[in-house]
């Protein structure tokens, strides 16, 4: 190779580091105090999302009402939606998210007892309060609200969790105490969630090791006796061991999204043209999407989704990282705890779906249907927008003290 090929090489190489990794010059004398890679992302998997749900949803949609766009339009009224708190929320700095954390909190217990009382049953799982045209899903608050208050108790008692059992069990109290409102509805997937990522930033925190191994010993138990306390619980963990089994009962749902993952081959169907769809999948616009994009756009479409999802979860932890060095610790734990959400959930929806773990009820992030789901985690990414324009910021008037 010359050296003119080796230096557009290098250079090639440098700005893929800089657009997975984002430059660190150029946050202290650049005029753009915002991440456009995770911007453009989120804006890309919102647009695949609403696609896949318009094309996964028309059969059910014509079914139920007579309005194969039924759902796309729901879809499009969340986007708008999502799009508006978004305006708002990326004005509030973070040390508000900081002061009123227990606050927040505290709303989301409530709505969770609210829920349990009053809240519309789907499936056998009353998870939804609804209000008019709008059907809320407190679990899906939950999740931040939660990882706000971590992040807030981390930044006043890090010494503590690092030192003091008592300091680790904390924080892992409160995660019980919503642990056991979800299970009321029930809800073991966003436990779960809830759960794996209180432990990743409990030992971003410097918790000790052998604290770990006691929680997760007991977690891990936990999990199990919940399994087999419900039956429908032990259905799907020993139905996605051999679905074939019984592919027309407890193997169905997994049976026939293997089917569409073996119809995509390559290059898909087509967009459109996915049979599984035509209600052989139940829930293929919301839990079992990932299966609809790899049958109508195949290999190459799932590839491309899951770099996308990942790429936000690996923003994120930039983001956070970032943060954490220039002691913004409230901001730093957040974004971090943000990335291994996004990352884990996924990775449970896409395992799900894959047959590699047992059906969860999690949705894909920003590209599943779900109204929650979707200004929750929207909300996330304007998090994390605000916090990177705040690290860039704080940046650039060091520089600028610097050059003086």
């Amino acid at each position: 190779m010359n050296i003119r090929g080796m230096s557009l090489a290098s250079g090639f190489t440098n700005r893929l580091k800089e657009w997975v990794m984002g430059s660190r010059e150029s946050d202290a004398s650049s005029m753009v105090l915002y991440d456009r890679t995770l911007l453009w992302l989120t804006i890309g998997l919102a647009v695949i999302g609403f696609v896949m749900v318009t094309s996964a949803s028309m059969p059910v949609g014509q079914r139920l009402s007579d309005d194969p766009f039924f759902f796309a339009k729901r879809d499009a009224f969340y986007l708008v939606l999502a799009l508006g708190m978004a305006m708002v929320t990326l004005r509030i700095p973070m040390d508000f998210w900081q002061r009123y954390s227990n606050i927040m909190l505290l709303v989301t217990v409530v709505m969770l007892l609210i829920v349990l009382v009053v809240g519309s049953s789907v499936n056998g799982a009353s998870r939804w309060i609804a209000l008019g045209p709008l059907r809320i899903q407190p679990a899906e608050l939950s999740k931040l609200s939660l990882f706000c208050y971590l992040a807030s108790y981390l930044v006043r008692k890090v010494e503590e969790v690092r030192n003091n059992f008592w300091g680790f069990c904390k924080p892992m109290g409160v995660m019980v105490v919503l642990a056991v409102l979800l299970l009321a509805q029930p809800d073991l997937g966003t436990v779960v969630v809830l759960f794996v990522t209180t432990l990743a930033m409990l030992f971003l925190a410097g918790a000790k090791l052998w604290q770990f191994l006691a929680i997760i010993g007991s977690g891990i138990f936990a999990v199990i006796l919940l399994i087999i306390a419900e039956p429908y619980r032990m259905r799907r963990v020993t139905s996605f061991w051999n679905p074939w089994d019984d592919p027309f009962g407890s193997g169905y749902q997994l049976t026939q999204s293997l089917m569409a993952f073996g119809r995509g081959e390559l290059w898909g169907q087509g967009l459109g043209n996915s049979v599984q769809k035509l209600e052989y999948l139940p829930e293929a616009h919301t839990d079992f999407i990932f299966s609809i994009i790899g049958e109508e756009l195949g290999y190459i479409g799932v590839v491309l989704a899951l770099l996308m999802v990942f790429f936000v979860a690996f923003r994120a932890m930039s983001i956070g990282r970032r943060a954490l060095e220039i002691d913004q610790r409230f901001s730093g734990f957040l974004g971090c705890s943000i990335g291994v959400w996004f990352s884990f959930q996924a990775l449970v929806n896409v395992g799900a779906a894959a047959g590699m773990l047992p059906t969860k009820g999690l949705t894909l992030p920003l590209i599943s249907y779900g109204g929650s789901s979707l200004i929750i985690m929207s909300t996330a990414i304007v998090f994390l927008l605000r916090i990177d324009y705040e690290t860039r910021l704080a940046r650039a008037q060091a520089f600028t003290r610097g050059t003086r």
